[in-house]
């Protein structure tokens, strides 16, 4: 495995420099962000495919400093029921995905979308209960409808093109947790599997550990991003784990994100590196950074240095009688 960055956190910076200081903090892959919800500073596909030049000179700036891309980015709806917000993210998909192949990368990291409740809906409508029995008639119009055609048309088109398709399972849309991810790959195909983030898992109750293995051995874990979750357990005492307040309003939050050991300790980051050379991922561990609490700087390196202590362990694994 390879520690990474998506690089959405350094789009403030000029490309080149953002590349240097990945490499000077001894990082060995990028994840480019592509448009969506994904910020797309260093990074417009349209662009690129339209101009062999800058094209060219985007290739040479990373190649150049040694780094490979893990994956290109483009989280965005493209099942909205705003039908000029679907075409707007659909497009930017399929431009990130001609521009994986282009560049000779093997993953898109997008979401799964989310479709509204019937077709006058304005917008999307997440269903977390099975009862009433609206809500069931509306998730099984959802996947039947809208989902399923979608992502089985998506993934004759990702394979046309040499690309898989890592889903980031996040609450809000469809595929949400192991299930959801399974069930659509099942029915829409192998081209689409996960990018793995154990943050929307944590305060879900999923065991990463457990998904890992579950995921990898239906071939479904494609990319891995490195962001951790901090429980308030006094919060969760009161509220449950369902929290539509303000990240903004950590205090009051049952949870938030945080910045790799800040949520989670050594033992149980350790145990996700494990549970991942165990099944044979040898992709990137991708660092995304979206604490509150912290500056951009302080999180990213306090996640690289985290990191590079437990990855240099887990590569250390040579039998000394061997």
């Amino acid at each position: 495995m390879k520690l990474g960055v998506l690089m959405v956190l350094f789009a403030k910076m000029p490309f080149e420099d953002a590349l240097d200081y990945v490499v000077q903090s001894g990082l060995q892959t990028v994840e480019i962000g592509t448009g969506g919800y994904t910020n797309d500073a260093h990074c417009k596909p349209a662009e690129l495919l339209a101009d062999k030049a800058k094209l060219e000179a985007f290739e040479r700036a990373i190649r150049d400093r040694g780094l490979e891309i893990s994956a290109l980015s483009c989280h965005g709806n493209p099942l909205h029921p705003n039908k000029e917000v679907a075409r707007r993210d659909h497009k930017v998909f399929e431009d990130t995905v001609l521009l994986a192949e282009r560049l000779g990368v093997k993953t898109v990291v997008t979401f799964s979308g989310c479709p509204g409740e019937s077709e006058s809906s304005q917008n999307p409508v997440w269903v977390t209960c099975a009862w009433p029995d609206d809500y069931t008639r509306v998730l099984d119009w959802q996947w039947n409808s809208k989902v399923i055609p979608y992502w089985r048309e998506q993934n004759a088109y990702v394979k046309a093109h040499h690309v898989q398709v890592g889903l980031e399972a996040h609450p809000g849309f469809v595929v949400y947790n192991t299930e959801s991810m399974l069930r659509l790959r099942e029915q829409a195909g192998e081209q689409i599997g996960i990018n793995f983030d154990p943050s929307h898992l944590f305060w879900q109750g999923i065991d990463p550990v457990a998904a890992i293995k579950v995921l990898a051995k239906a071939g479904a874990l494609f990319h891995f991003h490195a962001k951790d979750t901090g429980l308030d357990e006094a919060n969760i005492k009161v509220n449950g784990v369902l929290d539509t307040k303000s990240y903004r309003d950590e205090s009051n939050r049952s949870w938030i994100f945080r910045t790799v050991g800040y949520g989670h300790g050594e033992q149980v980051w350790c145990d996700i590196l494990s549970a991942l050379q165990l099944v044979g991922y040898d992709g990137a561990v991708s660092i995304e950074h979206e604490d509150s609490l912290m500056s951009v700087a302080e999180g990213f390196q306090k996640a690289v240095t985290f990191l590079q202590k437990l990855l240099i362990k887990e590569k250390n694994t040579e039998i000394w009688w061997a």
